[in-house]
């Protein structure tokens, strides 16, 4: 009795994410409230992988200005994206005609330790062209004792100092790995305002976020962001290239969860506007059109064969792996 009541109220709350979405009439795009910070987001989100990898700055640039003027105003990045180009190129768009005051700016600390924290926001603030962060997340928490180390190294201490000091306005945390990582990130005696994680149909039964850390989220109000919606670690997306399901299709999925925003990856304006056109016209699938593509799945889905980044060192970043006494 008790499982179903929990399981109930679950649904309640993921319901109630949705049902809030807000309409694109106003900003562009629909958006929806990021958990506690009462932000509200565009339901898509710019990667900032992607955008780096764009060969011609000035085209990644009229990518970015085009985003922002679709409405599409939620921007990610890490410093470790292309060696700090990722943000560089964003800091550069965002510092012209004034586009930084309508965006909501996130980017990511990959150390644990509280002067490597420091440092690493100070510099992602200086190739970001910006004095301050709408959202600061500690990036990769793909080891066990990641969680500990923010905690026990002094990384927190840094963040809090920050939010203090106006250099940053919310505190979250990233993961592709293990469920239980960040189940335990969420145990820990401070109230995230982000989690961010793998995204799509094929976790539904293979390490599942969606069902392990989703409905905890939703319980004490932390804003989810998806990522990996085509199961990225394919040129791409494994989704596309071996599953062939349409982005149209992969995007929907995630969009009818309870996710603040998905994160997607545009390298091309043709990419944005399918984006765009896809946000725009979103509609929550029934619980019928998901089972539906989840049993088309569910053959490849179980063994995580196309999510290799929840099972295999490979897709650890270079500096995390350092960290961890890892060859690289």
């Amino acid at each position: 009795m008790r499982k179903a009541t929990k399981a109930a109220s679950a649904a309640a709350l993921a319901e109630q994410v949705i049902a809030q979405t807000l309409p694109a009439s106003k900003t562009g795009l629909p958006t929806r409230t990021l958990g506690r910070t009462g932000q509200q987001v565009s339901i898509i989100c710019l990667g900032g992988w992607h955008i780096g990898s764009v060969k011609d700055d000035k085209e990644a640039i009229r990518i970015m200005h085009a985003a922002i003027g679709e409405g599409l105003t939620f921007f990610d990045n890490a410093w470790d994206y292309h060696d700090g180009h990722s943000e560089e190129i964003m800091g550069t768009a965002l510092k012209q005609d004034n586009h930084r005051s309508k965006v909501f700016l996130m980017t990511k600390n990959c150390e644990r330790d509280y002067a490597g924290s420091m440092k690493s926001l100070e510099d992602s603030l200086r190739r970001l062209k910006t004095d301050h962060l709408d959202l600061s997340q500690f990036h990769e928490m793909v080891y066990h004792n990641d969680p500990d180390w923010v905690f026990e190294k002094g990384g927190l201490k840094a963040a809090l100092e920050a939010r203090k000091q106006g250099k940053v306005r919310f505190i979250g945390f990233t993961g592709h790995k293990d469920p239980l990582i960040h189940l335990k990130m969420l145990g820990k005696p401070h109230a995230w305002d982000t989690a961010q994680m793998p995204i799509n149909v094929l976790d539904a039964t293979y390490r599942s976020f969606q069902n392990e850390v989703v409905p905890v989220c939703l319980k004490k109000n932390v804003g989810v962001i998806g990522m990996k919606g085509l199961a990225g670690g394919a040129t791409q997306g494994a989704l596309l290239e071996f599953v062939k399901l349409t982005a149209a299709e992969c995007y929907r999925y995630c969009l009818s969860l309870p996710v603040a925003t998905q994160v997607v990856g545009i390298t091309s304006m043709a990419q944005l506007k399918e984006d765009i056109g896809l946000a725009r016209n979103f509609k929550p699938m029934s619980q019928a059109e998901k089972d539906a593509l989840l049993a088309k799945v569910k053959d490849v889905a179980g063994d995580g064969r196309y999510e290799l980044f929840k099972s295999s060192k490979t897709y650890d970043g270079p500096h995390h792996r350092r960290q961890h006494g890892f060859d690289v």
